[in-house]
């Protein structure tokens, strides 16, 4: 039975198991303090029995005007927990954070364009691609920038796929 909780700051010590998948983001300990301390609603944890932690999500709300949303940092479950659904919940939980309590217009979230598995399971969950952005990461690897409009974008404004590719200096104008 998996339970899905609060993450809380005694869970950074038992997280190895979920970010060891080369496929996973880690960051230092102070940006995971900074996401539990300004988002904790966003901030999940998918715990199994004997409390192992399967896996988490962080995310925040940001933006202004009908660019206020909800963001997935990062989501990720331990490869031996994967397909099943554990990633669906967690995702759920923060659309239902965004879309209720912070009246968000969408979630978004970025995704290596070469890591078709993860494209084609945020498509499952309702994402499309919005825009391309180039060198995301590290300057290496495009991403895409994908999204989901939630029930205050009424007329789906927010998931209007921009016509070209964006640079990452470009995020912060949008």
């Amino acid at each position: 039975m998996t339970t899905i909780r609060r993450f809380t700051c005694d869970d950074l010590f038992t997280f190895n198991n979920v970010n060891l998948d080369v496929l996973t983001e880690t960051y230092n300990m102070h940006f995971y303090l900074q996401y539990l301390a300004k988002w904790p609603e966003y901030y999940q944890a998918a715990e199994g029995p004997g409390g192992q932690c399967m896996g988490y999500i962080m995310g925040k709300a940001e933006g202004q005007g009908d660019n206020w949303h909800g963001h997935v940092t990062a989501v990720t479950v331990a490869p031996e927990f994967r397909r099943q659904q554990l990633a669906a919940k967690l995702m759920d939980g923060l659309e239902e954070i965004t879309d209720q309590k912070h009246k968000g217009y969408f979630v978004d979230l970025f995704v290596r364009i070469s890591n078709s598995v993860a494209i084609g399971m945020y498509k499952k969950f309702g994402y499309s691609v919005y825009r391309q952005v180039i060198g995301y990461y590290s300057g290496e690897e495009d991403a895409y920038d994908m999204r989901k409009a939630m029930s205050h974008d009424v007329h789906k404004k927010s998931i209007i796929p921009l016509e070209r590719p964006i640079y990452p200096h470009e995020l912060e104008s949008d």
